[in-house]
């Protein structure tokens, strides 16, 4: 039946029809808000080009998960900015380190049940160069090594899991670190401890304010030779093929929004539980606007994240977790 018998109009008339029809939804829960962990006591320290994000000391991180907690947001991603670096990453790996503490500080509190701690596996913001890996030169080329950094992150993986981490998350791309994490976490007895790998993450330009944020800029070269190439959409469907056959039980993509079909494609292609990651650039792209007054915060902040959600992303880690969970509440 066409126009006049139909009218699509007839279920967008009010705003308890455009709800009842709704096909896609947010909700808090399927929200994960990533925190910075820094040394100290009462920091709480704005990152100048993210508004409305901190490095925060643990007890005021333990504040701001409460926080998230009481609004419904579904969990936690923790970033570490280690007290020193050195070439072996050892504050990404260290008992005592700045991540670990946060984890059992935060699994001590009372209230925080309802958030899954998730723990970021990388190196790059332990490194003194700022790169994912162990770092060889030859004559004047340094070459970013790939077998030789797996027992790094499967140290740093074994590490987390045993502080309290719920997840894992492995973020550095490099090739066969799924498969050495799982068995790292198996041989240690903690089997029950998930993988969520960041199976497809692009090379973007997006990551810029992290950087900043985790303080992780590489001192030299870039990160192209293991983070993925934004052209590549087949390429991203093998990463994600190859770490589900090594054993991730979750993927992660990143970034979201330049990437919707990407996700869209995992989604149709895989059956397994898959977020997006809305990254630094895109909320402080964002934010710029908002400050100048060229969009409505609240209605571009929830379409920014329906978008992502609609593409196909199961949950979504975002900074604007807490602010949309409000607006959703």
């Amino acid at each position: 039946m066409e126009f006049p018998a139909t009218r699509l109009r007839r279920l967008r008339r009010t705003e308890a029809l455009r709800s009842l029809v709704r096909e896609t939804r947010l909700e808090p829960g399927a929200l994960i808000y990533p925190l910075f962990l820094c040394p100290g006591e009462g920091v709480r320290r704005e990152i100048s080009s993210m508004p409305g994000v901190f490095n925060l000391s643990i007890d005021e991180a333990v504040k701001e998960a409460a926080s998230a907690a009481a609004l419904g947001i579904g969990g936690l991603l923790l970033f570490g900015l280690p007290a020193e670096k050195d070439e072996q990453a050892s504050g990404a790996w260290a008992d005592e380190g700045i991540v670990q503490q946060g984890i059992r500080a935060l699994k001590a509190e009372r209230g925080l049940d309802s958030l899954v701690v998730i723990a970021d596996v990388c190196l790059c913001e332990y490194t003194s160069h700022g790169h994912c890996g162990i770092v060889s030169k030859t004559g004047g080329d340094y070459e970013i090594e790939n077998d030789s950094s797996l027992d790094l992150l499967a140290k740093t993986a074994r590490s987390l899991a045993a502080a309290g981490a719920d997840i894992v998350a492995p973020s550095d791309m490099m090739d066969g670190r799924v498969a050495t994490i799982r068995e790292e976490l198996d041989d240690a007895g903690l089997q029950r401890t998930p993988v969520l790998s960041y199976a497809s993450k692009f090379a973007s330009a997006f990551y810029g304010p992290f950087r900043e944020a985790a303080d992780s800029a590489p001192q030299f070269g870039d990160r192209r030779s293991y983070q993925m190439d934004g052209a590549n959409l087949r390429e991203a469907m093998r990463e994600i093929e190859q770490d589900l056959v090594e054993g991730a039980d979750m993927i992660l993509m990143k970034p979201a929004m330049p990437y919707l079909d990407v996700i869209h494609a995992a989604r149709e292609r895989f059956d397994v539980p898959i977020g997006a990651y809305q990254v630094s650039g895109e909320y402080s792209m964002l934010q710029a606007a908002f400050a100048r007054g060229w969009l409505d915060p609240r209605r571009a902040m929830l379409e920014s994240l329906l978008s992502i959600r609609r593409a196909g992303a199961g949950f979504i880690v975002t900074y604007f977790a807490k602010d949309a969970a409000k607006a959703l509440g």
